[in-house]
């Protein structure tokens, strides 16, 4: 694709798979740990933990609202819901692979849980901006949740009619977040990873709605502290 037309590009229209870009059998470079938590970026996790794989936007400020929350062991930011294999940033940003901006969370469902992580998820942006958050616009802009099991997928559409029903009372359109299995999570390059720990000035661009979601920890109490 040519410098002109891919600046003229719609970038909220998905590309198909027939059109995606090829990527690559390389994975790209990620650091081992993460920069503030210290644990791994990678599997294996520890025994137990579980993972939630999101999309609300950019995902600098995005992954900060998870690394920050009770129980969540690590995250890292990536690519998911897409077609290409291991693609760059600037591949993603043209619209051509299918991926949102993605982080990945793995947490301790004994300190914490699946529900409360989505709880964060909500609140944490707006999931009525079609292929768009704020003055982000584009495909790897969308609200997406991508479930490992159907346990998983039970919870975002559960979560997401509660919310809905709060965000509909204040006014609010249809959520439009993509809810769909788990593919191939894609770790974004080494310099976006806790991109705002290291540039604590750097954009961040989530707010949310100010909706509250009406769901809890939802952690048993006999595994509290």
């Amino acid at each position: 694709m040519s410098f002109l037309s891919d600046l003229f590009k719609d970038k909220t229209r998905m590309v198909s798979a027939a059109n995606a870009l090829p990527g690559r059998a390389q994975e790209i470079a990620t650091p081992e740990r993460h920069f503030v938590l210290g644990t791994p970026l990678r599997p294996p996790f520890p025994e137990g933990y579980e993972r939630a794989v999101v999309g609300m936007g950019c995902f600098w400020g995005a992954e900060q609202i998870f690394w920050q929350a009770p129980g969540v062991y690590t995250t890292a930011v990536g690519y998911a819901g897409g077609f290409t294999p291991n693609p760059t940033y600037e591949e993603v940003c043209s619209a051509s692979t299918g991926h949102t901006e993605a982080v990945l969370v793995v947490f301790d469902p004994a300190a914490t849980s699946y529900e409360e992580i989505l709880r964060l998820f909500w609140e944490g942006h707006d999931p009525t901006q079609h292929m768009r958050q704020g003055a982000d616009v584009g495909t790897q802009y969308r609200s997406a949740i991508y479930f490992e099991d159907a346990a998983q997928e039970a919870t975002a559409r559960r979560t997401r009619d509660l919310y809905q029903a709060q965000l509909t009372a204040r006014g609010y359109g249809e959520i439009t977040t993509e809810i769909a299995p788990a593919g191939p999570f894609y770790y974004a390059e080494a310099y976006h990873q806790q991109y705002l720990a290291k540039n604590p000035g750097g954009y961040c661009g989530h707010g949310g709605t100010g909706v509250s979601c009406p769901i809890g920890v939802g952690v048993p109490a006999a595994q509290q502290g």
